[in-house]
C-alpha cells in the first residue's frame, strides 16, 4: 500500500530520488521485518494481558510429562499476534495487485479463521475436541482447491522461458500469454522468451531441474489437473496438520517456521529475479519476487512471537497460529513451485507427522494381530518421545532448530544440483 502512496506523492509534489527505495524488494523486505518485529513485540504483550483478562487459558491433559502441569492456564490463541504481524506489514509494504501476494493473504486469513473457530470451541465452549475433524479437513481442502484452480487459470501466474525450450517440452502458443519478449544486446537478438501457463515444477537431480505433471499421465496435457489439484490439496492439508502437531513445546513450531520462512524467502528472490533464475537454471516466475515481502513478514512475526513463546512460554499460539503457519508455508512452497522439496525443508514437520502415523498404525496392527497394541515410540509426536526419555524441553527445542537449519541449508543447496 505504501508503495502506491509514495508513487502518487512523487508524481504530485516530487519527493525526490529517495522514493526509488520503495522499488527495491530488498528495502521493502527489510522494513517489513522490522515492522513485523515491532508489532509482535509491542502489541504482543498487550494481547497476552487481554487474553489473561478473558481467562483464555490452555487446559493441559496429564500425559505424565515433566513440567507439564506448570503450563496449565497459560494464555492460548496467541496466534492472533502472528497473524497481525504478518498481515499489517504485508498490506503496507507489498504490491497488493500482485496475484502471489493476494493468494498468500487469502491463505493466511483462511487458515486463521479455521484455527480461530477451533480454539474458540475449545476455550469458550469448553469442548476439548474443538472443531470437528471433517470441518477442519473441509476447510483445508477448500484452500488447496482455491490455490490450485487459481494457479491453473490466472494469467499472472506464469513461467518465463525461451520459446525454443518451451517447444522442446511440448508447450506451444495455447499455453503462452502476452507477446513474445525479445532479449537484445544492442542490435543483436540474443533470445526470444514467452510467458507460459503451465504446471511445471522444480525437482532437483532431474535433467533441466523441472518436472511437467502432464508427463505423469498418458492421456494428455489437458488432464494434468488430475494430478496437480489433488497434490496441492494433499500438501496444504498435510503441512498445516504437521505444523499443528509440532506445536507441543515452547518455541518449537515458532522457531522451525521462522527457519522455513528464511528458506522460502531465498527461493522467492531467486525465482522472481531473471538474472538469478537464469544463472541457477531454475524456473523464472515473474512477479513471485513480491513473496520475499511476505516471507519477511512471516519471519519477523515468528521471531517476535518467539519473544513471548520461548521457554517458559507466556503464551501459546493455539490452532489459530499453528494451522495458519502450516497453511502459509504450504501455499508459498506451491506458488514458488518448490512443493516437491517440502519433505526436505519441512523435515521437522514431516518427522513429527510421520511419528504419529507410524505410532498409530503399528499400535493398531499389533493389537489386531497379537491382541495387544505395541508402540514404536515412548510417545508421539516425536518431541514427546524425547521428553519421556528425560531430555529437557529446551534441549529438545534447540536440537530441532539445529536440524531445521541443516535441512534449510540442504534445500538451498539443491539450487545447484542438476
Amino acid at each position: 500500500m505504501l508503495i502506491y502512496l509514495v508513487d502518487w506523492l512523487d508524481e504530485w509534489i516530487g519527493l525526490g530520488s529517495w522514493t526509488r527505495l520503495f522499488q527495491y524488494i530488498s528495502f521493502r523486505a527489510g522494513v517489513a521485518v522490522i515492522l513485523s518485529l515491532i508489532i509482535s513485540m509491542v502489541f504482543g504483550g498487550k494481547i497476552i494481558q487481554f487474553l489473561r483478562s478473558m481467562q483464555v487459558g490452555e487446559e493441559i491433559r496429564d500425559l505424565g510429562l515433566a513440567g507439564q502441569q506448570t503450563k496449565s492456564g497459560t494464555p492460548t490463541m496467541g496466534g492472533i499476534i502472528i497473524v497481525m504481524a504478518i498481515l499489517i506489514p504485508c498490506w503496507l509494504m507489498a504490491r497488493l495487485d500482485n496475484i502471489y501476494i493476494v493468494l498468500m493473504l487469502v491463505a493466511t486469513s483462511w487458515m486463521t479463521v479455521i484455527g480461530f473457530i477451533d480454539d474458540y470451541i475449545k476455550v469458550f465452549q469448553k469442548n476439548k475436541e474443538g472443531l470437528k475433524g471433517r470441518f477442519k479437513i473441509l476447510g483445508q481442502v477448500g484452500l488447496g482447491l482455491f490455490i490450485a484452480i487459481t494457479m491453473m487459470n490466472n494469467e499472472q501466474i506464469v513461467v518465463r522461458m525461451e520459446i525454443q525450450e518451451a517447444k522442446e517440452i511440448g508447450l506451444g502458443e495455447a499455453e503462452m500469454v502476452g507477446d513474445v519478449i525479445q532479449i537484445m544486446d544492442g542490435d543483436q537478438l540474443i533470445a526470444e522468451k514467452g510467458d507460459f501457463m503451465t504446471n511445471l515444477t522444480t525437482v532437483p537431480f532431474l535433467k533441466g531441474n523441472v518436472l511437467d505433471y502432464s508427463t505423469l499421465l498418458p492421456l494428455g496435457r489437458h488432464l494434468a489437473w488430475l494430478v496437480f489439484v489433488p497434490l496441492v490439496i494433499l500438501i496444504v492439508t498435510a503441512v498445516s496438520n504437521a505444523a499443528n502437531l509440532t506445536d507441543g513445546l515452547d518455541g518449537l513450531a515458532t522457531g522451525v517456521s521462522g527457519i522455513i520462512g528464511i528458506t522460502l524467502a531465498v527461493f522467492a528472490y531467486v525465482s522472481g529475479n531473471s538474472i538469478a533464475a537464469n544463472y541457477l537454471n531454475i524456473l523464472h516466475l515473474p512477479g513471485s519476487g513480491e513473496l520475499v515481502i511476505y516471507a519477511a513478514c512471516f519471519l519477523g512475526a515468528s521471531l517476535g512471537f518467539l519473544w513471548y513463546n520461548s521457554y517458559p512460554a507466556q503464551v501459546f499460539m493455539g490452532d489459530t497460529g499453528s494451522l495458519m503457519l502450516g497453511g502459509a508455508i504450504a501455499a508459498m512452497a506451491i506458488l514458488l513451485r518448490k512443493e516437491l522439496l517440502i519433505p526436505i525443508f519441512c523435515g521437522v514437520f514431516v518427522a513429527e507427522n510421520l511419528s504419529v502415523v507410524l505410532q498409530v498404525s503399528y499400535f493398531k496392527y499389533t493389537k489386531k494381530r497379537y491382541g495387544e497394541g505395541k508402540r514404536i515410540f515412548l510417545m508421539s509426536p516425536l518431541h514427546h518421545h524425547y521428553q519421556k526419555q528425560g531430555m529437557p524441553e529446551t534441549k529438545i527445542v534447540t536440537r530441532f532448530w539445529i536440524v531445521g537449519i541443516l535441512l534449510a541449508v540442504a534445500t538451498i543447496l539443491t539450487l545447484k544440483l542438476q
